[in-house]
């Protein structure tokens, strides 16, 4: 169950003025809220025992787990989801709470990019609706096949659908034979344009692939396996978006990347909230390299994959970015 946005206000508003000893006024300019909303934000904090991290409920030690994770990779906001045993299904929740957050970040007149993969398929299937006015989703990559539940532009039309919004789909191939093809392809003035429409999202939705015989590219046909471990050993680290990067987060100069058909990074990070959900330990590594290039700002992550991150750079400071 996701932690309320009350709730994960109320705990943000704590760790800042106690944790970081901001003043009142500070804290307000970080929420974005009123300095009154901040008095009673910390007088409940205080009175539900949220200040006292070693007493608190389960929710808030992983909340707590949550701002630590803020403060090291420079995130505005993360969510941590606990496993609970008594789920019928437990690989369907942090898609679920995925679903929620992402709801909760949509605006009306608000412009989605989507890049589609299993972690948001699973979240369209979860979605609940909203009557949402003037919001349009947008595919931020190419088409392949379809080994799941949806194709690609399928799972756009899916949420589109659940946010009562206009849906445009990429009717052209994620991945061309060659690269004159895809240099020819991005050229051609609908393609050029809805590549470029994605810079001026408010908001993206993806998750981060990894570079095994069970990544997305593999199962879709982009590449083999004999040939995404070559990418592995030419120094990739993760898929984006159906792009390879490396452990820094930045675009892998390579063939494959020279041939695909997607919104380039420097046009995803221009968006203002990037939402990743990840839920697989196997994706710890391409999670970090995306973090490390600032591809995501807000993120949904397993309690595992959480206290993983944290450890990963624990000793480590960087500036906030709220």
């Amino acid at each position: 169950m996701a932690i309320r946005q009350t709730d994960q206000t109320i705990h943000k508003a704590a760790w800042l003025y106690y944790t970081h000893g901001l003043r009142q006024d500070e804290v307000a300019r970080q929420l974005n809220i009123s300095r009154a909303s901040v008095a009673m934000y910390l007088r409940k904090a205080r009175e539900t025992g949220i200040v006292n991290i070693s007493t608190s409920t389960r929710m808030f030690t992983d909340d707590a787990i949550a701002r630590e994770i803020e403060d090291l990779y420079g995130l505005a906001s993360v969510w941590v989801v606990p496993h609970d045993g008594r789920a019928l299904d437990p690989t369907a929740e942090v898609p679920i709470v995925g679903a929620s957050v992402f709801l909760d970040l949509v605006r009306n007149g608000d412009r989605i990019g989507v890049a589609w993969g299993r972690t948001v398929y699973a979240m369209a299937d979860a979605m609940s609706y909203a009557d949402l006015n003037d919001v349009t989703v947008v595919q931020m990559c190419g088409n392949l096949g379809a080994p799941y539940s949806y194709r690609p532009d399928q799972c756009t039309m899916e949420i589109a659908r659940r946010l009562n919004a206009k849906g445009l789909n990429f009717y052209a191939p994620l991945v061309l034979t060659s690269e004159r093809l895809a240099r020819d392809l991005r050229a051609e003035p609908v393609i050029r344009e809805q590549l470029a429409s994605v810079a001026h999202c408010n908001l993206a939705l993806f998750s981060v692939g990894t570079l095994d015989e069970d990544s997305h590219v593999v199962m879709c046909g982009a590449l083999t396996a004999g040939e995404i471990h070559a990418m592995r050993d030419a120094g990739a680290a993760g898929v984006i978006a159906g792009q390879m990067i490396d452990a820094s987060g930045a675009l892998l100069d390579c063939d494959y990347n020279r041939r695909v058909i997607s919104a380039d990074l420097a046009s995803i990070r221009s968006i203002g909230k990037r939402l990743m959900v990840v839920q697989e330990e196997s994706k710890f590594v391409p999670l970090v390299a995306a973090l490390s290039g600032g591809l995501c700002t807000h993120l949904v992550v397993s309690a595992s994959l959480a206290r993983r991150l944290r450890d990963e750079r624990s000793g480590g400071t960087t500036d906030r970015a709220i």
